[in-house]
C-alpha cells in the first residue's frame, strides 16, 4: 500500500515524498485511517515501528482541515505527552518534517533548560505542544499553558512513563484535559497499571497491535559474546577495528560506566561521546547531532537517555552490559533494524550476567547465537540455563548487511529552546528513573 491510498492531503503527501517515505509501515497503515475518522486508538507497538508518523500525520491533517473549514478559538489543539526530552525533540522534528507545507505550528516543552524560550513560543500561539510531564505540569501551574480548547491528546510510551515514576504527573495532567477529545494511547508493553489507565481515558478505542510486545524485529541479527568483565574493554576495541561497523550505540547500565567507556575509546583514537541524565541538555544535543552526522562513531548511552534516539542507518547496537530487566533488551536493540531496515545487535555477557541473558532469551522466545571466534573467551563458560545457545562459528557472520532506513528526519521545529535482585529499581536503568528527563 502507498501513502496515497490513505486519503492523505496533498501537502502532507508532498512532505512525505520529500522525506523519502515510499510506503507506510504496518502501524501507520492501520492507525492513520482510524485516526482520520476521529476515533480513539490503543496502539501496542515496540520502538522502531514508525508510530510517531502514525499519529503525527493524522493530527496534522485533522488540524489543517479544522483550520480551513471549522476553525475554533485560538489555543493549543493537540498535546503529545512523552517521557524523555530526546523523544520529545524527535517528535517535534517529525511534526516539522510532515507539516512543512502546512500552517500548523508546534513547540516542544521539556525540563533541564531555561523555560523562557518555551514560554515565548507559547505566548506567540501554537497548535501542537509536545511535552515531558514535569515541565508541562510546571508551566500549567504557572498559567502559561491552558488546555480548554484541546481536541487531541497522545500519551506516548506509557509503559516508560510508569517505569520512570512519571505516572502520577501524567494522571494530574489528564485530570485537567477536556472530557470531550480524541485520545491516542501508545505503549510497548501493557502491565496492569498501564492497562487500567488506558481503560479510564479511552472511549471505545480501536486496538492496533503490529508486533508481539516481547518480540525483537526479524531484521536484527543478534549475537552474544561470553567474556570476563575485565576483558570487555578489550573486546569492544577489538570489534571496533572492523570498519564495517560504521556506527555503534553502546549501552551501559550506569552513567559512570558510560563516561568510562567513552573516555577509554577516545584515548584509543576512536571518536566517542557519552549521553546520559547528568549531561547538560546542550551536551546531550551536541553528542546526538555529532552521532547522527557520523562525526562521532560511537555513542555510549544509558537506557533512559537513549529512549528517544532515532538514528537512520545505525548499523550496530552493542550491549556492553546486559540490562537486568529483559524488556529493556528489546527496546535497546530496537534502535537498529528500524522500520524494516537491517541491523546488528552484539551483547557482552560476563559470569554475573548469565541470569540476565537467560531471562532475555526466555522473553524473546529464542536463544541468541554465541560467537566462538573471538580472542577474549570467558575463563569458564557455562551456558545459561533452560535455553541452549546457538553456536555461531565465525565472527564475520555479523559484519555484513549494514542496512538502511530511508525514513529520514527534519530537524526544523519551534520552541526547542535552546545479581539476585534483578528487578530492584535501584539497579540498571531504574537508578535513573527519577533523574531522567522531565
Amino acid at each position: 500500500m502507498s501513502f496515497e491510498k490513505l486519503n492523505l492531503i496533498e501537502p502532507i503527501l508532498r512532505a512525505l515524498k520529500a522525506e523519502g517515505y515510499t510506503k507506510p509501515t504496518p502501524i501507520q497503515e492501520q492507525s492513520i485511517p482510524v485516526l482520520l475518522e476521529r476515533k480513539d486508538l490503543l496502539g501496542c507497538a515496540q520502538t522502531g515501528t514508525g508510530k510517531t508518523a502514525a499519529f503525527a500525520i493524522p493530527i496534522l491533517q485533522l488540524l489543517h482541515q479544522d483550520e480551513l473549514y471549522k476553525k475554533g478559538p485560538d489555543g493549543i489543539k493537540a498535546l503529545i505527552l512523552t517521557p524523555t526530552r530526546e523523544l520529545a525533540i524527535q517528535i517535534g522534528e517529525s511534526f516539522a518534517a510532515y507539516g512543512k507545507y502546512l500552517r500548523i505550528t508546534h513547540t516542544v516543552i521539556f525540563g533541564g533548560v531555561g523555560q523562557k524560550p518555551q514560554t515565548d513560543a507559547l505566548r506567540s500561539g501554537v497548535d501542537v505542544v509536545i511535552a515531558t510531564p514535569g515541565r508541562l505540569l510546571d508551566l500549567m501551574n504557572q498559567g502559561f499553558i491552558h488546555l480548554q480548547h484541546l481536541k487531541m491528546f497522545v500519551l506516548d510510551e506509557a509503559d516508560r512513563m510508569l517505569d520512570m515514576g512519571f505516572i502520577h504527573d501524567v494522571k494530574k495532567i489528564i485530570a485537567r484535559l477536556p472530557h470531550k477529545r480524541q485520545t491516542l494511547f501508545f505503549s510497548a508493553t501493557m502491565p496492569p497499571e498501564i492497562s487500567k489507565l488506558a481503560g479510564t481515558i479511552l472511549t471505545h478505542p480501536v486496538k492496533v497491535e503490529v508486533t508481539p510486545v516481547s518480540s525483537t524485529a526479524n531484521t536484527i541479527q543478534q549475537s552474544v559474546y561470553f567474556v570476563d568483565r575485565k576483558d570487555k574493554r578489550k573486546l569492544l576495541h577489538h570489534l571496533l577495528q572492523d570498519r564495517s561497523l560504521v556506527t555503534a550505540l553502546v549501552f551501559t547500565r550506569t552513567k559512570h560506566g558510560a563516561n568510562k567507556v567513552a573516555e577509554d575509546l577516545e584515548k584509543s583514537g576512536i571518536r566517542a561521546e557519552a549521553i546520559h541524565g547528568n549531561k547538560s541538555q546542550t551536551a546531550r544535543q551536541r553528542a546526538l547531532s555529532n552521532f547522527k552526522s557520523k562525526v562521532t562513531r560511537v555513542l555510549v548511552a544509558t537506557d533512559i537517555a537513549a529512549r528517544g534516539i532515532d538514528i537512520d542507518e545505525l548499523s550496530h547496537v552493542i550491549n556492553y552490559e546486559l540490562p537486568n530487566v529483559p524488556e529493556t533488551y528489546v527496546h535497546r536493540i530496537g534502535r537498529t533494524g528500524r522500520a524494516g531496515a537491517s541491523g546488528k545487535s552484539i551483547s557482552f555477557c560476563d559470569e554475573e550476567e548469565k541470569e540476565f541473558l537467560h531471562d532475555i532469551q526466555k522473553l524473546i522466545g529464542k536463544a541468541i547465537p554465541v560467537v566462538e571466534d573471538q580472542p577474549y573467551h570467558m575463563t569458564h563458560v557455562g551456558m545459561p540455563k533452560a535455553l541452549p545457545a546457538i553456536r555461531q562459528p565465525r565472527e564475520k557472520n555479523f559484519r555484513n548487511n549494514r542496512g538502511r532506513n530511508s525514513q529520514g528526519r527534519n530537524s526544523n521545529h519551534r520552541g526547542h529552546g535552546g545479581s539476585s535482585s534483578k528487578r530492584n529499581s535501584n539497579q540498571g536503568w531504574g537508578s535513573e528513573r527519577r533523574g531522567g528527563s522531565r
